[in-house]
């Protein structure tokens, strides 16, 4: 129907969840917090936020949202995860606790925490296919990178030799920091700390063309 207000959940067990709210908000989708079965039902689509996979894994089983979720994106709901989102769309994560659970819905192989410690936190430009105008500027905060992906994957970054800084990115360079699988986006920086909406955007764009196809 024309003019519907697409809802977009932003997952609120733990990171960057108000960050991400606002930004979905900025580009014109309504954006709620999902915490509870019912809520999900509720949503057109789910952004994963930055923060800790291993906790988020286990708050997913608390909270009885690991099935309903793995569930919904399986069936095509489109869903972005930045950076630990992006660990817990994986289909397998190297450097990962043995007890951690995946929602799956990329054919990709992980790094966790790949770029380093807390310390070695960093911002470069990137060119990202999909996103127009200027290089979106990359924070990447304990970030992983895509080791692997399959066939299915079209890669939309990689990382420059060197960044904003001049400093080089050394075993960095050229490792893939962003993807989609259909209706699955992913990226390992955080573009809900910039203030630049972009990615959200074409996140938006892509949940405004599912729910248009439904």
């Amino acid at each position: 129907m024309v003019g519907v207000v697409p809802v977009i959940g932003v997952l609120a067990l733990q990171g960057d969840v108000r960050e991400h709210l606002a930004a979905v908000t900025a580009c014109g989708a309504r954006a709620v917090a999902v915490r509870r079965p019912s809520e999900l039902d509720a949503v057109d689509a789910i952004v994963l936020p930055g923060g800790e996979s291993t906790t988020m894994s286990r708050l997913l089983t608390t909270f009885e949202l690991l099935d309903p979720l793995r569930e919904r994106i399986a069936s095509g709901m489109p869903t972005y995860g930045s950076c630990a989102g992006m660990i817990l769309l994986a289909r397998d994560v190297l450097d990962g606790r043995p007890d951690q659970e995946q929602l799956g819905g990329l054919d990709v192989v992980v790094r966790r925490n790949a770029f380093g410690r807390q310390v070695d936190s960093f911002e470069t430009d990137l060119d990202v296919d999909g996103v127009p105008g200027a290089p979106v500027r990359a924070v990447f905060i304990r970030a992983p990178w895509v080791e692997s992906a399959g066939d299915g994957v079209e890669v939309l970054a990689t990382v420059p030799e060197r960044t904003v800084a001049g400093r080089g990115t050394g075993a960095a360079a050229g490792r893939i920091v962003a993807v989609r699988q259909g209706s699955v986006l992913a990226t390992a920086f955080h573009p809900e700390l910039t203030g630049d909406h972009r990615v959200h955007a074409a996140f938006c764009a892509m949940v405004a063309g599912s729910t248009a196809a439904a």
